[in-house]
């Protein structure tokens, strides 16, 4: 294969990588806790695979927004693959109608970006793991976890986390943000767990390629001088 057809191709996947995620079905490995827990359950940030199994895996962070049900370690499952921008939640757990009866009228869109500007705020706020899951949980099963949680820590109660996603929901890409659900018949319980995973920015993407094509052009404009 010559240089510059090899160059594109990979220019190509790169770009491709992070779409192949979105309104699709993968199969899911969970693979690990941070370590942070309530006393109970380890909270979000896990880690993930997907495409487990393929010579297309790729390693996830998993961030939960389903107390309704379990996973285990090293557990693999079949899900499909929610993006956020598709407007479409009829294979999610918490935008399928039919499945959660506490929608109340609520825009599924609405919940799950202010699930995904909640998910934005792990990296920023590392001592309020605990909190800030319990206002993933709440916001999607509301009374599920107790939003003037005791133990917040900096002093930022789950109902604050609430207030804040309300209000700045706004602010997050639908496009970087997946849902991943079990395959098959949806219940409320007695599944696997329903993860967001945000997935790497469009800008992200035009970068690398614009990196990969700066690289051959350097690399032809050399051969060029020693001819």
């Amino acid at each position: 294969m010559k240089l510059s057809k090899a160059v594109w191709v990979l220019a190509a996947l790169l770009l491709m990588t992070p779409l192949a995620h979105a309104d699709s079905t993968t199969t899911l490995e969970f693979t690990g806790v941070n370590g942070a827990n309530n006393g109970v359950y380890y909270v979000s940030p896990y880690t993930g695979t997907l495409n487990y199994g393929t010579s297309s895996a790729q390693s996830v962070v998993l961030f939960c927004d389903d107390i309704n049900n379990e996973v285990s370690m090293n557990q693999v499952w079949n899900a499909n693959v929610t993006s956020l921008a598709s407007g479409n939640f009829s294979n999610t757990r918490y935008g399928n109608g039919s499945v959660n009866l506490n929608l109340g009228g609520m825009s599924p869109q609405i919940l799950y970006e202010e699930a995904a500007w909640l998910v934005t705020q792990f990296s920023s706020h590392p001592g309020d793991y605990v909190s800030l899951q319990y206002a993933l949980w709440d916001l999607m099963t509301p009374g599920a976890e107790p939003t003037n949680f005791a133990n917040a820590d900096d002093g930022t109660t789950v109902q604050r986390w609430l207030d804040l996603a309300g209000r700045n929901y706004g602010q997050i890409n639908p496009a970087s943000f997946v849902i991943v659900t079990n395959t098959g018949t949806l219940a409320y319980t007695g599944q696997v767990q329903e993860f967001i995973v945000q997935t790497p920015e469009p800008a992200t993407g035009v970068l690398l390629l614009f990196g990969v094509v700066s690289m051959f052009l350097l690399f032809r404009r050399s051969r060029q001088m020693l001819a």
